[in-house]
């Protein structure tokens, strides 16, 4: 067993040099909430991850499908997108613009860099394409999104004449709110090789503009293989939310994904006002993270949860998969760390893909070299300044005899001025007979 080391934990900790250095972590941790709380948005205080452990113990004994790190969970078919997006590997996702005429006070776009220039300017998406195709990279799956693609619906189409042209047996998805979506434009796109349309459900909308959205995905039905539905799902819509799910089922979609639901970092007011509060420990490992969705929102994932085992009842035929958070950011991890060649303490992780390593600190020192000596393995590093040794996490299984406490150091592979580092970016705390590899 691995602790996972919070404000809560430091004073279980005996090893004063261990303590002090996981101390550094959790105050980092600890500067990184009061920031959020500083933004007008309150924080849950209840951490239920605990609970949540349990509840994947029972959902996968009713056949529901845990994949990445239990991070991603689905009930029949996921899309191969879905599955390429869990390493980001031959996956490019491209978008005309930022423009939208829809003002979703969760929306994340004013996140990424340059949101002002590109909600008024477009990309030359032809272009990219073209230097991706010259790149030589291998590509499995290409996405247009936006903004709202459809409002430029002409480069749309282009963009996908273009990427089956480069990449013929490429699968290719198109994100959407559905509401410009009309015969001839669906005719356009099945004509390009669209394969994939995935249509955005708000439930703050009216009854009206989601009868709407239903009936433009029926259309799509006859002319796109793949019909999907992407949404976030808000806490305390439960009940709203099998009632999509049964009308999805009827129409024959495909699939849904369900997306943990994240405060943007800006709107916080409209959060507030409706009572959404932060996740009590948004991150398992906090990390500036490419993908800008933000921070998961406390409540969500009780309901994706809900909803997968309302499916798995009610033996629906289509599939439903549940993208939280953590499942969006394994992509990047996985790129940053996975292929890289390092020193004999570095362990890349299958689960996570973060790169870990053992420490023992200060007066364990010595007895740890000892036995390290003793069985003939010496590719340990001492760092003076920490007053540590660090030692590839495989070697714990040799300290059985020592009653000894361990971090698990966990770090992530970074270019900074051109030269690679790793960056340290928290310590957990385990012994040598709680130690399991296969939890890391």
């Amino acid at each position: 067993m691995i602790t996972d080391i919070t404000e809560r934990t430091p004073p279980s900790i005996k090893n004063l040099k261990l303590r002090s250095n996981a101390e550094i972590y959790v105050r980092i941790y600890q500067d990184f909430m009061d920031q959020i709380h500083s933004m007008g948005i309150e924080i849950e205080e209840k951490d239920d991850s605990c609970e949540v452990k349990t509840r994947l113990v029972a959902l996968a004994k009713k056949g529901i499908e845990q994949h990445n790190n239990k991070h991603s969970l689905s009930v029949n078919e996921v899309s191969t997108a879905c599955k390429a997006c869990r390493l980001g590997v031959g996956s490019a996702t491209f978008f005309i613009s930022l423009e939208c005429h829809r003002d979703c006070f969760y929306c994340f776009n004013p996140n990424q860099e340059n949101f002002a220039q590109f909600k008024q300017n477009h990309r030359d998406v032809l272009g990219e394409l073209r230097a991706l195709k010259e790149s030589g990279d291998v590509v499995t799956h290409l996405a247009l999104t936006g903004g709202e693609p459809l409002l430029h619906k002409g480069e749309a189409i282009r963009f996908f004449q273009q990427a089956r042209m480069d990449f013929p047996d490429v699968h290719t998805r198109l994100y959407t709110s559905g509401d410009h979506i009309d015969k001839p434009t669906l005719q356009a796109l099945k004509a390009a090789g669209l394969d994939e349309i995935r249509f955005s459900i708000r439930m703050h909308d009216s009854e009206k503009a989601r009868d709407l959205t239903f009936k433009n995905i029926e259309l799509a039905r006859e002319y796109i293989p793949y019909v999907m539905v992407e949404m976030p799902v808000l806490p305390g819509t439960l009940e709203e939310m099998k009632g999509i799910l049964l009308k999805l089922e009827e129409l024959g979609v495909y699939s849904i994904n369900l997306l943990e639901f994240c405060f943007p970092l800006n709107n916080a007011a409209a959060f507030k006002e409706r009572g959404y509060k932060i996740k009590a420990r948004p991150y398992k490992v906090l990390y500036n993270y490419w993908y800008a969705g933000g921070l998961p929102v406390a409540g969500s994932e009780s309901v994706c949860l809900d909803l997968l085992e309302f499916a798995a009842d009610r033996v629906l035929k289509m599939g439903v998969h549940y993208c939280s958070l953590e499942n969006k950011h394994t992509g990047q991890i996985y790129q940053q760390d996975s292929g890289g060649s390092y020193p004999d303490p570095i362990y890349f992780s299958p689960k996570d893909h973060f790169l870990k390593s053992a420490k023992v600190f200060g007066e364990d020192i010595l007895r740890v070299k000892k036995v390290f000596n003793s069985r003939g393995y010496s590719a340990y590093r001492t760092d003076k300044d920490h007053d540590s040794l660090e030692f590839h996490v495989k070697k714990i299984k040799l300290l059985k005899e020592l009653d000894v406490e361990i971090g698990i150091s966990t770090s992530v592979h970074e270019i900074r001025e051109g030269e690679s580092v790793l960056r340290e970016l928290k310590l957990d705390v385990t012994t040598p007979r709680a130690f399991k590899l296969s939890e890391i």
